[in-house]
């Protein structure tokens, strides 16, 4: 990135210190110097080991294991931050932890992606960007400005690198279809859903019907996240049962909790393309994982942020 910002700084939290190395070169700017102490009860202690005062400053701390650590690292450092005088503090957050807890689903739960943006206001953060919110309506939670960028313009411009001639999106179920939608559109491809029925009311969904041409196609299956990978790695099942080619993937969000890399590598799909929002230890790691990195749009989101332009025309 030409030219190197003025008054810009970006510190790291203990999550993801790659990817905020890598926007760091992009933006020509060193890393914020800053160090964690934890204290024999478990207590962290974060310094700011530089002068802040009246800078504009990032913090990149994706939701990621150890979760709450993670989160009571990001609240503390806000918090350091704002008391040392920082101009504004804006925090980068790739993944957007509780992002699931979005609504009152059942009594006397919390809407635990509501707390997490109270959270952030509270400690010290006058805005956030993050990147592909399961649920749009995440965004209206904060009283800052929240940005949301999405991986899907990235992800598309890496698939068409290759000969997708032959290839059909598909959406592993019926609500994920408008957002499918998207992919298919900017790639110019056909799309297909999975549709999914329940036999009973204990009965988990199951996938019953393919609404569009899947025959001898290659078929892409498109998310925002992948946790157990329960359901992709069952759609590859059913897809290929149902005359497809080959079964790829392309998710925003690699959580691979659980047996999702057991799963994986029994699995018969061929390419599992994410981003690098989370980090992916090397004993999550495969070969048919392809990590794309999406520090150049963080680092072009705040330049725009920094220098007072439109986020949104990083859209268009």
């Amino acid at each position: 990135m030409s030219g190197t910002p003025s008054n810009l700084k970006v510190f790291a939290g203990a999550s993801h210190p790659e990817l905020a190395a890598e926007i760091c070169q992009h933006l020509g700017i060193p890393l914020g110097l800053s160090h964690t102490v934890r204290f024999s009860n478990e207590n962290l202690k974060i310094k700011i080991d530089e002068n802040v005062r009246e800078q504009d400053v990032f913090v990149v701390q994706t939701a990621c294991s150890p979760l709450s650590e993670h989160i009571i690292e990001l609240l503390i450092m806000l918090d350091a931050l704002r008391h040392a005088s920082a101009q504004r503090v804006t925090a980068v957050i790739p993944y957007f932890p509780y992002a699931r807890s979005d609504k009152k689903d059942e009594p006397r739960i919390s809407i635990t992606a509501r707390l997490m943006a109270d959270l952030l206001m509270t400690s010290g953060a006058n805005r956030v960007l993050t990147i592909d919110l399961h649920s749009p309506q995440i965004q209206g939670f904060f009283s800052n400005p929240a940005d949301q960028l999405t991986a899907v313009p990235a992800i598309c411009d890496r698939l068409a690198q290759g000969d997708i001639s032959n290839t059909v999106v598909v959406a592993a179920d019926v609500g994920e279809a408008k957002d499918a939608g998207r992919f298919a559109q900017r790639l110019h491809l056909p799309l297909a859903f999975i549709d999914k029925r329940r036999s009973g009311d204990d009965e988990d969904a199951r996938a019953a019907h393919i609404i569009g041409d899947i025959v001898g196609k290659d078929c892409l299956l498109v998310d925002d996240e992948i946790a157990t990978g329960g359901t992709i790695f069952s759609a590859t099942e059913f897809l290929l049962e149902r005359g497809a080619r080959s079964v790829s993937a392309a998710i925003i969000h690699p959580v691979l909790s659980g047996k999702a890399v057991e799963r994986l590598a029994a699995s018969r799909l061929t390419r599992l393309l994410v981003t690098n929002t989370i980090p992916i230890p090397p004993a999550k790691r495969s070969p048919k994982i392809e990590i794309l990195s999406l520090a150049p749009q963080i680092a072009t989101a705040i330049t725009h942020i920094h220098d007072g332009r439109s986020v949104s025309e990083l859209f268009n």
